[in-house]
């Protein structure tokens, strides 16, 4: 067994692991105990990359070759390579020579490499001589970006981790660390164990896990974060909380600002956010008078039509109260992306050059141009992501190259998204992934190289370098990303300047990073001491310019800020309500967001059947009441409308949510979720509802917030469908199985089980009429159900069928797979009967009858809450009640007896929760 130090894929904590591999493949991964950012942990997805690398899941989801449509809705048939990218780089001349350089544009992904990054935006600016390149950390971390510049003067979160073991005072806003960044919360929950007097404070509407740990939990009304931020200010300036001196010495602008805070009393906050006045005095009060304040905060602060304004009422907190450069002070962004924040230091978004450079400023412009040695980096600004799929579907742009990401997923207002997508005259698709919905729309596809495969830098959210390492070779023809991208970039050269000497040597990595490190320079994230010699011994912080040994871990120690007069700026931030707000039609706020145990659109995560076990399947959740109100029961079919697009999925009450509230996981794309809306339209995930409205200053798209309407779906035909199946077939069954049913209103198709291999499939369909018999004949055929070994039922008159299938061992029969059609109210039983593999022989013909009630000893175990040892709620449920002691005792008890939360500690804060009712549930 071969053992190769690398980085996780996922979230932005960017946590160090050691990939184990054996004959070419890897088999096994764990933590790297000497990595700065988990020292050893790993959360349920970084413990389980592995199992998404086997063979199995590979032949069934990985782009292997160079793919081409010859017409839209084609089946993509194979060429070569050379041939791939002759068709890109003509198409691509023709539509520069015909249309100019802004016809085309490149959208690009946080979780591409530095060195990807690098190649791609130095062909499409300094090359092509175009600036619509952006990428999908501009619906993530852009308000970020642009609240950094417009206050502190560059683009540099100034804390780090370890700044969580200093702080008096956390301040959480906007996230839900606890699941978007669980190794990060782990460090936090260590912190207060160490330090109980440490108070901590998490501001979001709904009550996630990370409220678990909350001294103070401040639930605002969506949108509303400025009018509290700025709230708290006021107290600070009222109650003399501020710090004038520093405020002098280090800042301009606070007068003005002062006086937009003046009117915004407690009361006045407390109107607007939904919140207790005492509670806005005491968050100002703690965030003011501790010795030192850290703020955490993510998508909830950027993900807005005002995000660069809460990003800078934030930071205004921070500098009001010299709460910066000094450890545990700080106001520290946390980027969704594990290179989310590599890309930005490449200049990787369309508002952007090199090294936190400004494409508007012409003497940036210059230095890179001669750094290039381009005659001009063009001055037209580019489109950012939304503008770019805009002017997409509009014709301004004709050529598109994605790489590595997936918009027909996690765009919003899909419908524009797919307007574009189809009406651009080439779209190149550059993915690892066969199975991401952009793939369908693409008229040439080419194989990129993943995790475990690659080799180059990222950077995490407390600007740490670290190497990304090839374990294994790359599969079939798969190649890096700045590999492709010089292929292409001088297949470009040889068309638009024949002759000329290439920008684009590149053979290795590692001269792309050495490139993109000169041009930091002298600059703020100065790296010209970093090389991956360095690297090699262990991960950086920059800045680290030549001739130091060791990077920054906190920055503006001195005071001293990266701006023309060295001074830190206030922001004035007005309050604005959300570009949308709710009225009677839509009298729902939809919040999207995470789930614990799956990434983005679940390319990857989606092929385990165990990540599934915590949350199984798609649903809108809403507060218990507002479900009441409406009569509606957990599971029913609902009608989720925006006035962007509509789909249908069941509802489940959310106790985490206030009133008027609705929350969908941004996970659930077409790719699980799916069916036709009343006029034949592919339903597209749940960004088929949300809104392209946009912060003016960062172009980050609205994803938090979007009024809905909420009815009850009365679909009469209704269908589950469950089997387990032969290792290495589930996922191309379930591709198989959604597109023979993709024209019923409602469908969705997901993973379940445990272990290495996805074996189960799950599918659930919805109609307003009876499908005809073939269809029902079809899904048993394909689902294993048609052999001799079946049991069925059909009721022709009332539209009822049911097929059940035995798999004997000995003188047991567990079931392998279940049909029902027509009338599913018996799901619950037989379902656990299924998964949990329990004895089905004396159950007879009541598995075959249509109503027939649960048995005595059939109960279901409940969701699972712990996905590395499969201990699901019911468990928990029976074991606390045989656990004495204070909370902190019993949850010692429930962890030595069922092992839950003692592996990755991802279910830590929902099994404190459970602990918590169960005491609150008992008789004083």
């Amino acid at each position: 067994m071969t053992e190769t130090r690398s980085t996780c894929p996922y979230c932005g904590v960017g946590c160090g692991v050691v990939i184990q591999s054996q004959g070419g493949r890897i088999t096994g991964v764990r933590g790297d105990p000497d990595h700065p950012a988990n020292f050893g942990r790993l959360c349920t997805k970084g413990s389980t990359l592995h199992l998404t690398a086997t063979a199995e899941i590979a032949r069934q989801t990985r782009l292997l070759q160079p793919l081409r449509r010859a017409a839209r809705g084609d089946t993509p048939r194979p060429l070569a390579w050379d041939a791939a990218l002759d068709l890109a780089a003509d198409k691509f001349t023709q539509v520069v020579r015909d249309h100019g350089p802004d016809a085309v544009g490149f959208y690009l992904s946080g979780q591409l490499l530095t060195e990807d990054y690098y190649v791609f935006n130095k062909l499409a600016k300094g090359l092509i001589g175009t600036n619509n390149l952006d990428t999908n950390s501009r619906l993530c971390m852009s308000s970020a970006v642009a609240g950094y510049k417009q206050t502190l003067g560059a683009d540099a979160p100034p804390a780090c981790y370890d700044d969580v073991n200093h702080t008096d005072c956390l301040f959480i806003i906007g996230s839900n660390t606890a699941w978007a960044h669980p190794i990060l919360f782990r460090r936090i929950e260590d912190a207060k164990r160490a330090r109980p007097g440490m108070k901590i404070i998490v501001v979001d509407p709904r009550r996630t896990d990370t409220c678990e740990i909350a001294d103070l939990h401040l639930p605002l009304q969506p949108g509303t974060d400025v009018m509290l931020l700025n709230g708290m200010l006021h107290v600070m300036l009222r109650d003399g909380w501020t710090r004038p001196d520093y405020i002098a010495a280090h800042t301009t602008g606070f007068d003005a600002l002062a006086a937009r805070v003046r009117d915004c009393t407690p009361e006045r906050v407390a109107q607007v956010c939904g919140l207790r006045a005492s509670d806005v005095v005491e968050a100002a009060r703690l965030f003011a008078r501790s010795p030192a304040t850290l703020s955490l905060y993510c998508m909830g602060m950027n993900q807005s039509s005002h995000g660069t304004a809460k990003n800078a009422a934030l930071i205004n907190l921070h500098l009001a109260t010299a709460q910066i450069g000094r450890p545990g002070a700080g106001p520290f962004s946390l980027t969704g992306q594990p290179n989310a924040m590599g890309g930005r230091e490449v200049g990787g978004l369309s508002n952007l050059l090199p090294a936190h450079r400004d494409l508007a400023n012409p003497a940036h412009r210059a230095e890179v141009a001669a750094f290039w040695g381009v005659p001009q980096v063009p001055a037209t600004p580019g489109k950012s992501a939304i503008e770019m799929f805009r002017a997409a579907a509009d014709g301004e742009i004709k050529a598109l190259w994605i790489a590595c990401t997936n918009p027909a997923q996690s765009m919003p207002d899909q419908a524009t998204v797919r307007r574009a997508l189809q009406r651009a005259e080439l779209v190149v698709v550059q993915e690892a992934f066969a199975t991401t919905a952009t793939c369908a729309f693409a008229d040439l596809l080419l194989p990129a190289t993943t995790w475990g495969e690659k080799e180059g830098t990222v950077t995490n959210s407390e600007r740490r370098i670290s190497r990304v390492r090839p374990a294994v070779p790359a599969p079939g023809e798969a190649r890096n990303d700045w590999a492709i991208g010089v292929a292409f970039a001088r297949r470009m050269e040889a068309r638009l300047a024949p002759g000329a000497a290439t920008l684009f040597s590149y053979a290795h990595p590692e001269q792309v990073w050495n490139e993109h490190r000169a041009t930091t320079r002298g600059r703020d994230l100065d790296i010209t001491g970093m090389s991956y010699a360095m690297l090699e011994s262990a991960p950086r912080q920059w800045p680290l310019p030549a001739g130091e040994a060791t990077g920054r871990a906190r920055l503006y120690e001195d005071g001293v800020f990266p701006t023309a007069d060295g001074r830190a700026r206030f922001i004035d931030t007005p309050y604005a309500p959300v570009a949308e707000p709710l009225e009677p039609r839509y009298p729902f706020s939809l919040n999207t967001g995470r789930l614990r145990d799956q990434w983005h659109g679940m390319s990857r995560t989606g092929t385990l059947g165990r990540l599934f076990g915590h949350v199984p399947e798609p649903a809108v959740q809403m507060h218990p009441r507002d479900m009441a109100s409406r009569q509606l029961r957990e599971g029913d079919l609902v009608h989720v409308t925006s006035r962007h697009g509509s789909l249908i999925i069941p509802v489940a009450p959310g106790a985490d949510l206030g009133p008027s509230q609705a929350f969908i996981a941004m996970h659930w794309g077409p790719e699980f979720l799916g069916g036709r809306t009343s006029t034949g339209t592919p339903v597209a995930g749940v960004n088929a509802l949300t809104t392209p409205a946009h912060c003016p200053v960062s172009k980050q798209p609205e994803l938090k917030h979007v009024p809905i309407k909420i009815l009850k779906a009365e679909l009469p035909w209704s269908l589950l469908a469950m089997a387990w199946l032969p290792a290495g077939t589930a996922l191309a069954l379930r591709a198989a199985l959604r597109q023979r049913v993709e024209g019923l209103p409602f469908v969705s198709c997901v993973p379940f089980g445990g272990g290495a291999d996805p074996v189960g499939v799950l599918l659930r369909a919805a109609a307003y009429d009876r499908p005809d018999d073939a269809l029902l004949i079809d899904l048993e055929r394909m689902l294993g159900l048609a052999g001799a070994d079946t049991l069925r039922y059909a009721d022709a008159r009332r539209g009822q069928r049911r097929t059940v299938r035995l798999e004997r061992d000995g003188g047991n029969a567990t079931i392998a797979g279940i049909l029902m059609a027509g009338d599913t109210r018996a799901e619950s039983w037989i379902k656990t009967l299924l998964q949990d593999r329990l004895p089905a022989q004396s159950y007879g013909r009541r598995l075959l009858s249509p109503q027939a009630a649960a048995p005595a000893g059939v109960a279901a175990r409940g969701k699972v809450v712990c996905s590395c040892f499969g201990v699901g709620e019911a468990a928990i449920a029976g074991q606390l009640a045989r656990c004495t002691g204070d909370g902190g005792e019993r949850l010692a008890q429930l962890q030595a007896s069922l092992k839950c939360g003692t592996n990755c500690g991802s279910c830590v804060p929902e099994l404190k929760r459970l602990v918590r009712t169960t005491l609150a549930g008992q008789p004083a």
